[in-house]
């Protein structure tokens, strides 16, 4: 099963999440595929999360769940995956995302939904709650950046994950501008190939 997790402003119809449910469904794995709008609050996210691990766990006790999280959902999936030892692919992922998204307080626009929303100084008190200063088991993470990321600075993502399997690519943007490029890859992170 891949938990796939958005980021922030984003939904499960954002076009990595798009991309990836459209490739396992081509393979023949639409089944093990979950990704739901995340709520606004960190802390009501990773419940919701949790109950998907939960879910995932029971329905293919010898395969456990894989989290592939974007941005701010690579923020959650590293924590989640320390927490219940899991695997995770990490893209572009938000390395201090109360301080990345301190800037964004106030009402703002999901980018897919149209829905509003208010990031609130507590949601910034439930990232730095999740905080993993250093993650413990290397070998379970799967580093993706673009060193055009516009957004967050690849580097600190270099820097949090060492040890940890990395591809770097050069240019790009927040998107993963080469994601297609990945996405066997992922499956086989997974252990779905």
């Amino acid at each position: 099963m891949i938990i796939y997790l958005h980021g922030f402003r984003s939904a499960p119809a954002s076009i990595k999440a798009r991309a990836l449910q459209r490739h396992m469904a081509a393979r023949g794995l639409a089944g093990r595929f979950w990704c739901e709008q995340l709520p606004v609050s960190p802390a009501a996210a990773i419940a919701h999360i949790e109950d998907a691990i939960a879910h995932a766990r029971a329905a293919h006790p010898t395969c456990p769940p894989t989290l592939v999280g974007s941005s701010l959902g690579g923020y959650f999936a590293t924590w989640l995956a320390e927490r219940h030892g899991l695997r995770a692919v990490l893209v572009n992922p938000a390395v201090v995302a109360a301080l990345s998204l301190e800037p964004w307080l106030g009402w703002r626009d999901n980018l897919y939904t149209g829905e509003r929303f208010e990031l609130t100084v507590a949601h910034l008190d439930e990232l730095r709650a999740i905080e993993v200063p250093r993650i413990s088991r290397p070998q379970d993470f799967w580093l993706l950046v673009e060193t055009g990321d516009e957004v967050l600075d690849y580097r600190a993502a270099v820097a949090r994950y060492a040890g940890a399997r990395q591809t770097v690519l050069e240019g790009g943007d927040h998107s993963f501008t080469r994601w297609q490029d990945y996405l066997d890859g992922i499956l086989e992170f997974a252990g779905l190939r």
